[in-house]
């Protein structure tokens, strides 16, 4: 499996993010706008950096492009997408087959909300896609999944319908089971979640949900 990591321009939780790139030992790391102040200020060597870096402390760019053996996607600030949804898509391209972003998640909703869409791209090609801080790790699925109960990555999984309903709902192994279901996305039924058995298995018919796992 080749796994990638993108730190992009959120909230970045520096202690959080070292020991969850450890955890994983990504083979690829990305840095994105904002996000490359992570690996000046971690003495970690990113080995591609995107961006149009208005937002980047010029000390970091200047220290980064002395570096040698770092790919560059130097992008303009007028453009239709973000500068991570050009980072993850290349990640795409080159067949990455699943992919973390931290720093994803932050104090603008809009592009939290953004990065939680970008989740979808990977259900067009098969890509598991996650963003991830230190409280919440989130998902995007069209079929079904289990999550094991050891490896879970809070107490809750909570559920909500990215398209306007999902059908055939069917949990497993959960506190709060439910058998060919229809959830619409204007309830909140599929919030906190928790695993009883040694996994919960979620199943759907038709239909994109978001799935969180979450701490409390």
């Amino acid at each position: 499996m080749r796994r990638a990591v993108i730190i992009a321009g959120g909230q970045i939780e520096k202690d959080f993010c070292l020991a969850y790139m450890e955890r994983y030992a990504f083979e690829y790391k990305v840095a994105v706008d904002f996000g490359l102040e992570f690996f000046y200020h971690t003495g970690i060597k990113p080995n591609r950096i995107v961006g149009d870096f208005d937002s980047v402390d010029p000390k970091a760019l200047t220290f980064f492009e002395e570096q040698e053996q770092i790919e560059w996607l130097r992008l303009v600030p007028e453009k239709d997408d973000t500068d991570t949804e050009a980072a993850l898509r290349n990640l795409m391209k080159e067949g990455y087959d699943e992919i973390h972003i931290l720093g994803g998640i932050g104090n603008r909703l809009d592009h939290t909300l953004g990065n939680i869409g970008l989740l979808g791209l990977g259900l067009e090609t098969g890509t598991k896609i996650l963003l991830a801080d230190s409280r919440n790790r989130i998902r995007m699925i069209d079929r079904g999944i289990s999550i094991s109960k050891k490896e879970q990555y809070g107490t809750y999984i909570s559920l909500l319908p990215f398209t306007p309903k999902v059908t055939g709902i069917t949990l497993t192994g959960m506190k709060y089971p439910l058998t060919d279901y229809t959830m619409v996305s204007h309830t909140t039924i599929g919030i906190s979640n928790e695993i009883l058995e040694e996994e919960g298995t979620i199943y759907l018919k038709e239909g994109i949900l978001l799935v969180f796992e979450t701490k409390d």
